[in-house]
């Protein structure tokens, strides 16, 4: 029971799904914003950037917005940490549309850092952030380079990362 093509194989539920959602890439509106997405969110410089503006435009919450950053910047390097261990192939049944820094998939790196922004920054008042984080999510789909289990894995660890790391923050302010 091999899984030549990535989870479940030709016929799995993660291929379907991204074989349905990829084929959303041939309008050219739709490939264009993925691929933007895709290429901001590489090494999670989107989220890091939304962090320092926030650092530097609310300075009386300075402290809080960098550490947001460093939340959102730490489930980034653990997403690139889990796939190193991991190391599903990517895809191989769609062509992506981007070029990707690595040949793993799982977890998805960009969900990762998509994730913890979207906890870490919307806590913040970026109530923009949670659905542009949604959004880069769908477009590593979209561009062919992860499968869904790979951006729900991801996203799931930079939630957990940002929610863990807040309360971990939380209570180490109460205490002091």
């Amino acid at each position: 029971m091999g899984r030549p093509d990535g989870p479940g194989g030709p016929g799995g539920l993660d291929h379907r799904i991204l074989s349905a959602v990829h084929a959303r890439a041939a309008h050219p509106g739709v490939a264009r914003a993925a691929r933007a997405l895709s290429r901001a969110g590489e090494h999670g410089v989107l989220w890091l950037a939304v962090g320092a503006a926030g650092a530097v435009a609310d300075s009386p919450r300075r402290a809080a917005w960098l550490r947001a950053t460093a939340l959102t910047a730490g489930a980034h390097l653990a997403g690139m940490g889990l796939k190193r261990i991991v190391r599903r192939p990517r895809p191989r049944h769609v062509e992506p549309l981007v070029r990707t820094a690595g040949r793993h998939s799982f977890p998805s790196s960009h969900a990762a850092s998509a994730g913890a922004a979207a906890v870490a920054y919307g806590a913040l008042g970026a109530y923009a952030v949670p659905p542009l984080a949604v959004a880069m999510c769908l477009s590593r789909l979209v561009v062919g380079v992860h499968y869904p289990s790979d951006v729900a894995a991801g996203a799931a660890l930079g939630v957990l990362t940002a929610s863990l790391g807040a309360r971990r923050t939380a209570a180490g302010g109460r205490r002091g």
